[in-house]
């Protein structure tokens, strides 16, 4: 987990480490790196690269384990952000 995140990193961390207890969750905010490219906004919070490790995705598809962090994060969260790559595993 990162300190230097804004609110929108910090509420997705929040329901990512409270929905599934990860042995590993990195939230980082890449928007800076997309400076220039559609979707960034001033002041980050636009990209975000998630890392999770946990349980509850055995067994689970793919597309099941994504779906599952999506609902998650909720719409709410979903739209404020432009993209969000995922790297989950158990």
């Amino acid at each position: 987990m990162s300190g230097q995140l804004g609110p929108v990193g910090r509420e997705m961390e929040q329901r990512l480490q409270e929905a599934f207890g990860p042995r590993i969750l990195e939230v980082v905010d890449d928007s800076e790196s997309h400076r220039g490219h559609g979707g960034y906004q001033e002041g980050g919070e636009s990209h975000f690269n998630v890392r999770i490790a946990s349980d509850h995705f055995q067994g689970l598809s793919r597309i099941k384990q994504h779906r599952m962090v999506h609902e998650v994060l909720g719409p709410d969260l979903i739209a404020k952000i432009h993209a969000l790559s995922l790297n989950l595993s158990v």
